[in-house]
This record gives structure tokens, C-alpha cells and sequence, in this order.
């Protein structure tokens, strides 16, 4: 059988909406690179859909080289994340459960990316200062909390905003 390489991880059941993605952690300066559009008011992680039959880590690289246009290396995995939420947008009215992987990226040594350049399309890049991600709407929730004091270890992160 062939593997279209192109198709990410996601599925729809039902009612249900299944998605298995990565996510980048690119620091330099005391910020994070996150991205933006003009259709959200929120900031939301580098990273997108693994393909079927790429590993996680090939994955983070080729999304990070895509949004980026930088070679940027893995240094390590950082989070787990199940993320469980109700579905919005093209996916409303679905009960969406979402896998990633977010991969702390080794830091270059400056901020390449300039704040607002176009890095994908639509999308625009925006550092954000680590210590003041209360101040901002970014998904994933969990960075406002973890990364102002980023674990050594790989923590496994379950959010569940479903209604019930």
C-alpha cells in the first residue's frame, strides 16, 4: 500500500475530530516565536499536522524550515500534550482530541524572524516575552505557565476544555 506523505494525522468520526500534530518551542532572548493571522485574535505555536509516515521529529523540522524558512535543530521533547476542546471554525460542533509533541528547538542566537513577517501564507510571526505570556491569549494554555521555568524533563500535559 501507498503512503500519501502529504496527508496529516486527522481523522473525523462522527462527532469526533482527531488530530496528532507537533509544536516547536523556538527561544531566543527571553521570547518565544509564535504565529499569527488575521483571522484570530490569539497567538498559537510553529508547528502543524504530522504526515502519515513521517516521525514526529521529521515532522517538527520540516514545519519549522516551512514557517520559518531556518534549519532550526531539535534539542529535545519537551511536552506532551492531550488536548481535549469543542470544536470551532471548520470543525465546529466536533468534540475535538488533539495529540502533540512540542520540541524544544536549539536556539540560534538571535531572533532572525523579524515581529509581523510573513512566514506562511497568511500567517505572521510575533515574539513574545516569556515571563509575560499571562498578558497574551496563546495556545497552547500551558505555555504561560510552563515555560518562564522550562522542566529538564518531558512532561505529559492533559487540558481539557470541553463542555460538560
Amino acid at each position: 500500500m501507498d503512503i500519501d506523505q502529504t496527508q496529516g494525522c486527522c481523522f473525523t468520526h462522527e462527532e469526533n475530530w482527531f488530530r496528532y500534530r507537533v509544536g516547536a518551542i523556538i527561544l531566543e532572548e527571553n521570547s518565544v516565536l509564535v504565529a499569527t493571522n488575521d483571522a484570530c485574535d490569539f497567538y498559537y505555536s510553529i508547528g502543524g499536522g504530522v504526515h502519515l509516515g513521517e516521525t514526529a521529529e521529521e515532522a517538527v523540522r520540516r514545519e519549522v524550515l516551512e514557517e520559518t524558512g531556518l534549519p532550526y535543530e531539535i534539542d529535545r521533547l519537551a511536552f506532551v500534550h492531550e488536548n481535549f476542546f469543542e470544536g470551532e471554525g471548520s470543525i465546529a460542533g466536533l468534540h475535538c482530541h488533539e495529540l502533540s509533541f512540542y520540541f524544544l528547538m536549539k536556539p540560534i542566537g538571535k531572533r532572525e524572524i523579524t515581529r509581523g513577517q510573513c512566514i506562511d501564507g497568511e500567517e505572521r510571526a510575533c515574539w513574545l516575552p516569556v515571563d509575560r505570556l499571562s498578558d497574551y491569549t496563546v495556545y497552547p494554555l500551558f505555555y504561560a505557565e510552563w515555560l518562564p521555568r522550562l522542566p529538564q524533563e518531558t512532561v505529559h500535559i492533559v487540558t481539557d476544555r470541553r463542555r460538560k
